[in-house]
């Protein structure tokens, strides 16, 4: 006589639950490699910006001629920018701007840098506006070079939804499976050859 439906739930449940559980870690552990390499590789410019400009300042280059004639918004463009600030951390000169002056990180930011070398922070210097900020220091001071996150952003939010649908299909197709493997050993064997 075959299973109830009831004894056949809980024979495919037990199958189904340390299963669901490593396609869970599986999926997160994808999401989180993935989000991190897109946040990683946000830095990369800004590091190499900043590095030159801090080479070319203790070779003696104007802060003006580092930076460039061009300015970026930073809170609409994507283009990377630089800010060089001298020792007591004044902006000395700067290729972006956030509602028509110099973006200032926290002091703290600064400081870090001139302590100990390289400093990367995300920093959000209003609402709406991420920041992937590399901070270098040079002789007289330090240089910031910065981009906005929007884009790293949108593709971390696309990578947590194509691993969510992943998941999903997975953990559908595993319950599909564990329902058939109980309901082919109802009678309480493998199918016969």
């Amino acid at each position: 006589m075959g299973a109830s439906p009831r004894r056949l739930l809980r024979s495919a449940g037990l199958l189904f639950l340390p299963l669901a559980v490593v396609a869970t870690g599986l999926a997160g552990t994808v999401y989180i490699v993935a989000q991190q390499a897109l946040r990683a590789g946000a830095d990369s410019p800004q590091l190499q910006l900043a590095e030159d400009a801090a080479r070319a300042l203790d070779a003696g280059t104007d802060p003006a001629v580092v930076t460039g004639p061009a300015t970026v918004d930073v809170a609409e463009s994507l283009a990377p920018f630089i800010v060089v600030f001298g020792v007591s951390g004044n902006p000395l000169a700067a290729s972006g701007e956030l509602d028509g002056a110099d973006p200032v990180p926290p002091r703290g930011v600064l400081a870090h840098a001139t302590a100990d070398g390289p400093s990367r922070v995300t920093w959000q210097p209003q609402a709406g506006v991420r920041i992937a900020a590399v901070t270098v220091p040079w002789n007289g001071g330090t240089v910031l070079a910065g981009r906005s996150l929007r884009e790293v952003e949108r593709l971390e939010d696309q990578a947590l939804l194509l691993t969510g649908a992943g998941w999903a299909a997975t953990v559908s197709s595993l319950a599909a499976a564990c329902l058939a493997v109980a309901w082919l050993r109802r009678d309480g064997g493998a199918p016969a050859a």
